[in-house]
């Protein structure tokens, strides 16, 4: 079971971090991004899978989600409707969900980024939607080419998202704080004089290339 402590630990490392350490791998595409890009979020996943266009399974979702979850919701990628809003959003946030990412758009974006909610997307969309599809909640998803878990850890941030298996979550944090030590020395190194190229033993490839 992740800790509270773990998942402050993987919101503050980072998204960047986080999925170079545990081998590039559990990026979601570059085109889900946070509608504000000040929003940190780390949660376990409560998965839905909504139709297009038809939001009646986020209402459901919002009820049966603990506090602290990030509702990671497939919408198909449609872009011409936002079954997200500041009404879910408020109910998300006195029900202490930690944050919404959704295949999807959302819409009312100045009053989510208001609100303080952390919401990721693929764009925003004023058009409405339906309430006739049941949709699943709790099952695995897949956005992109990555296939989410329920209880995978979601962290996100400006850079984008990353998932990290539940099994995996001591492994990246403890993999994340050694790249952090790593790329702090080489901070202090960059600023004693050593480049890049130094660093990264990348003089011979450049000379190979006849580049110096």
């Amino acid at each position: 079971m992740t800790t509270s402590e773990q998942i402050k630990q993987l919101r503050d490392l980072g998204a960047a971090t986080v999925y170079e350490a545990q081998g590039a791998k559990g990026a979601l595409d570059s085109g889900m991004k946070p509608i504000d890009p000040t929003v940190r979020l780390a949660g376990p996943a409560f998965t839905v899978d909504a139709r297009p266009a038809d939001n009646l399974i986020l209402h459901y979702a919002v009820q049966k989600a603990k506090p602290g979850d990030v509702l990671v919701v497939d919408a198909k990628g449609f872009m011409e409707a936002g079954p997200w809003g500041d009404v879910l959003t408020i109910q998300a946030m006195k029900l202490g969900i930690a944050g919404l990412v959704i295949n999807g758009c959302v819409r009312d974006a100045n009053l989510i980024i208001d609100l303080g909610f952390p919401v990721f997307c693929r764009g925003l969309s004023i058009k409405g939607t339906g309430k006739n599809q049941p949709g699943k909640v709790g099952v695995p998803i897949a956005i992109g080419d990555v296939l989410i878990q329920p209880g995978d850890i979601i962290v996100g941030d400006r850079d984008g998202l990353v998932v990290v298996a539940q099994g995996d979550v001591e492994t990246a944090i403890s993999s994340s704080l050694a790249r952090e030590a790593k790329e702090e020395k080489q901070r202090k190194a960059i600023d004693e004089g050593a480049t890049t190229a130094e660093l990264l033993n990348l003089t011979d490839t450049l000379k190979r290339f006849g580049l110096v």
